[in-house]
C-alpha cells in the first residue's frame, strides 16, 4: 500500500477518478467512514488516496476545501460560470440570481455567459447583470462569438459551467476544446427545454490551462433544493447593495418593507435593477422559513 494525493475529476456510480500530480488516473472507492460522518467526496476535491498493488485506490481523506456546492456538486471552484440564454430555452433570471448568491456566499468568482448569441444577444440579461457589477460575456458555440473572451476568464483556473438544461453548456465546452466530442441534445420546441445529456459532473483539463466542469442541467425543482443562505447574510451576496447597506434607518433592515430603506430607494431611483431586488426578497422570505437546525 502507498499514499498519494490528487484531485477528483469525475464521480460516477460510487467510483471516484483521481488525477495525480504525475498525470496518472486512479479509480477509487471512498471509505465507509465518509458515509458515517455525513461527508461525501466531490468532484474538485483534493484528496489523499491509498493505492493498492493492482492500481486501484481508496479515498482516505478529503483535504481542506476552499468552498463547496450542493448543486452543482463540486468543490474548490475558482469561477462559477452561469450559462444562460435568451432563446430556446429562455433562462429565468431568478435562477441566475440564486446561483450568483451562492457563489458570493462561498467566495467564488461568478460570470454570466449569455450563450446562443447568434440567435438572440440577450440585451436584457446583459444590461441587468452588467448594472449589478457582475461580469457578462456573450457567446455562441455556432459562430465562435465571445469564445476567446471566455477563454481568458477560464485560463489557469478551476471553473464550473452550470445552468438550466438546453442552454448549451456542453456545446460550449466542445467549442472551447475541439478535442472533446461530448454528447449534446436538441432542445424540445414544444417544451422549450433541453434534454439532460450530461448525467454526472466531470472536470476536463483545458488546453490553455486550468480545468472546467460540465455539470447536469437543472430546473425550478433543483433550485428549491439548493443550499439556503441565512436571511441576514443574504444582503451581502448582492454586490450592488453594498453602497447602501449602512444608509438605512434601521441597522437590522431587511430591505423589504421598512421605511427609509436605502436599498429600496436605490431600486426606485433605478440604481438597482428591480428584478434583482425581487429575487432578493423571494430568497429572503424562503430562507426565513428555515430554522437554523434544519440547515
Amino acid at each position: 500500500m502507498s499514499l498519494t494525493e490528487g484531485r477528483i475529476v469525475k464521480a460516477l456510480s460510487g467510483y471516484y477518478y483521481v488525477q495525480t500530480a504525475d498525470g496518472g488516473l486512479i479509480t477509487c472507492r471512498a471509505r465507509g467512514r465518509f458515509r458515517l460522518d455525513g461527508t461525501s467526496p466531490l468532484v474538485g476535491d483534493q484528496v489523499e488516496v491509498e493505492c493498492s498493488v493492482d492500481g486501484s485506490g481508496s479515498v482516505r481523506r478529503i483535504l481542506p476545501r476552499r468552498n463547496w456546492f450542493v448543486r452543482p456538486a463540486v468543490a474548490n471552484i475558482d469561477l462559477m460560470v452561469m450559462v444562460a440564454a435568451a432563446v430556446n430555452p429562455v433562462t429565468d433570471p431568478f435562477l441566475i440570481d440564486r446561483v450568483s448568491t451562492l457563489a458570493a456566499y462561498h467566495h467564488c468568482d461568478f460570470l454570466v455567459c449569455v450563450n446562443k448569441a447568434d440567435l438572440d444577444p440577450g440585451e436584457k440579461l446583459f444590461s441587468v447583470y452588467s448594472a449589478a457589477g457582475i461580469r457578462v460575456v456573450r457567446t455562441s458555440a455556432v459562430t465562435g462569438e465571445g469564445l476567446e473572451e471566455l477563454r481568458e476568464h477560464l485560463r489557469g483556473r478551476v471553473c464550473a459551467f452550470t445552468g438550466n438544461s438546453g442552454v448549451g453548456k456542453t456545446s460550449l465546452l466542445n467549442a472551447l476544446d475541439p478535442r472533446l466530442t461530448l454528447a449534446t441534445g436538441e432542445v424540445s420546441r414544444a417544451l422549450g427545454r433541453g434534454r439532460h445529456t450530461t448525467r454526472h459532473v466531470e472536470l476536463f483539463p483545458l488546453p490553455f490551462g486550468g480545468y472546467l466542469a460540465d455539470t447536469p442541467g437543472f430546473g425550478s425543482f433543483d433550485v428549491d433544493q439548493m443550499e439556503s443562505i441565512r436571511p441576514r447574510e443574504l444582503q451581502f451576496c448582492f454586490p450592488e447593495f453594498a453602497p447602501y447597506l449602512d444608509r438605512c434607518r434601521f441597522t437590522d433592515c431587511s430591505h423589504r418593507r421598512e421605511p427609509d430603506c436605502a436599498v429600496k430607494a436605490a431600486v426606485e431611483a433605478g440604481e438597482i435593477q428591480p428584478s434583482r431586488h425581487q429575487s432578493y426578497v423571494r430568497l429572503w422570505e424562503a430562507a426565513d422559513q428555515i430554522k437554523d437546525w434544519e440547515r
